[in-house]
């Protein structure tokens, strides 16, 4: 993976507008959940191509350093070499003065060419570090819209849940409204009131059926009383209270 389309990916994520994202999901928490594997996914992608962009970085500032050091270690070879030309030149040994100062030119060419090395590898080394610190920024802040992101989710299933539980409750609470105890209780009430009602028509009626009885004995007694007294009146008796 390219720096640019690590870049690219990190902002792309960074920018992402989450509430915008649920506001138009038909189910947020599956949006999250979705959410929350990408992130975590990319993160893992991009985690990945920065260390090897670190590790490339790190490979050439050692390369740097190496070259740096070949430099300085070049540079102390030629002024040997030219110490001791001096040296065979003053003692009048000018050919072995003249070979002492040839390792010293290709000491000192050695050195040029390290330095220039060192110095071309600069500016690569520089802007990577930039590239680097970039990446390392995005990753923080994917890492942090990562937390946001999980935070968010797991309060989205509390509240599904609460919500979940709290319209149970309520389906619960309208049943019970709907097969009322207390309405099944006075219909029981009520009929017990009809049988009971039904018990005292039967009472009343029992004792209407008593009273003609009794009045019948009393219609039957007074008949008697009449037809005593009228046979006194025929025997010409005297009639008695």
């Amino acid at each position: 993976m390219a720096k640019q389309s690590i870049l690219g990916r990190i902002s792309q994520l960074m920018r992402a507008n989450i509430h915008a994202l649920l506001d138009q999901a038909e189910d947020p928490e599956l949006m999250l959940d979705q959410l929350v594997r990408d992130y975590t996914n990319s993160i893992a992608e991009a985690e990945s191509a920065v260390a090897q962009t670190i590790g490339n970085l790190r490979l050439m500032e050692q390369d740097h350093a190496e070259d740096v050091a070949a430099a300085t270690d070049w540079g102390r070879k030629a002024l040997a070499a030219s110490t001791k030309a001096d040296e065979l030149r003053a003692a009048g040994d000018t050919a072995d003065a003249d070979k002492f100062d040839k390792l010293a030119k290709i000491a000192l060419g050695k050195q040029l060419a390290a330095e220039n090395e060192a110095k071309s590898a600069e500016p690569t080394i520089a802007s990577q570090n930039e590239v680097v610190a970039k990446l390392k920024d995005g990753l923080d802040g994917m890492r942090s819209r990562l937390s946001e992101l999980t935070a968010k989710r797991n309060e989205l299933v509390a509240r599904s849940k609460t919500a979940a539980a709290q319209s149970q409750v309520h389906d619960a609470i309208k049943s019970i409204d709907v097969l009322d105890p207390t309405s099944e209780i006075g219909r029981f009430e009520e009929k017990v009131r009809r049988e009971e009602a039904k018990v005292l028509g039967q009472q009343e009626l029992a004792a209407s059926s008593l009273d003609a009885q009794f009045e019948s004995l009393e219609d039957l007694d007074k008949q008697v009383e009449i037809e005593a007294r009228l046979a006194a009146l025929k025997s010409g008796g005297a009639i008695g209270a």
